[in-house]
């Protein structure tokens, strides 16, 4: 069991994360924290594994936090989660050694990829790990293993969907904040409506949005999408 530590300033944030996190087979919340210091004492106090970690932190920056944890020789693996879209702030983290940098707002679907690859990451160091020596086909297997772009069949995925068009579909109805019609996400995401159609349905189905009806007139009704909340 690979054991998170969820920081975020904002404690309804924080909990919407651990709640996707405990979601993903094989990851546990293992603590929250709300500020940079907190988030220090934690992994000070050992057993983190990785660290879920925003970049606008109350006392200091999510960035000074990975670059404290390095000096103090702190090896807790860290996955960016954060609004701060700037190139400058994304190369800092690379850096210092960030995994990945997920920008908000993000769906599910999206952190999940993350965490899965970070999972495929231990794994293939763990297996390479046992022969001391890495080659470079071994070395390749797990930069590898960090890759996030989607396969033409993604798990859990019908065929002929995608990740991205699902990713953005998602987006949109998450912003959105009430239910939309499947004209609306098409007009919001430049898809075409029975594309729009197809893909709302299939998230239904999987039970990431809830359907309502909507009766007008006519007296046919509308379907209405919405994103769930974890």
């Amino acid at each position: 069991m690979i054991d998170v530590l969820v920081v975020d300033d904002d404690f309804r944030v924080a909990e919407i994360n651990a709640k996707y996190v405990g979601k993903v087979p094989g990851f546990r919340v293992a603590a929250r924290a709300h500020s940079a210091a907190q988030a220090l004492a934690t992994v000070e106090r050992g057993d983190i594994d990785l660290v879920l970690l925003d970049h606008y932190l109350p006392d200091r920056t999510g960035l000074d936090l990975v670059h404290r944890l390095r000096e103090q020789g702190l090896g807790t693996d860290v996955i960016m989660i954060t609004a701060a879209g700037d190139v400058a702030t994304v190369q800092q983290a690379m850096r210092l050694g960030a995994l990945h940098y997920l920008v908000k707002p993000f769906t599910f679907a999206a952190l999940r990829t993350r965490l899965d690859s970070y999972a495929a990451l231990r794994r293939t160091v763990d297996r390479v790990g046992g022969r001391g020596v890495a080659g470079q086909e071994q070395v390749d297997r797990i930069f590898g293993a960090l890759r996030t772009g989607p396969a033409p069949s993604s798990p859990g995925l019908p065929s002929g969907h995608s990740e991205p068009t699902t990713d953005l579909i998602c987006g949109v109805l998450h912003r959105a904040g009430h239910p939309l019609s499947a004209h609306e996400v098409a007009a919001r995401t430049g898809l075409s409506r029975s594309t729009a159609q197809r893909y709302l349905r299939h998230l239904e189905q999987a039970g990431r949005l809830r359907l309502s009806l909507k009766y007008g007139d006519t007296g046919r009704p509308e379907h209405r999408y919405a994103w769930v909340t974890p």
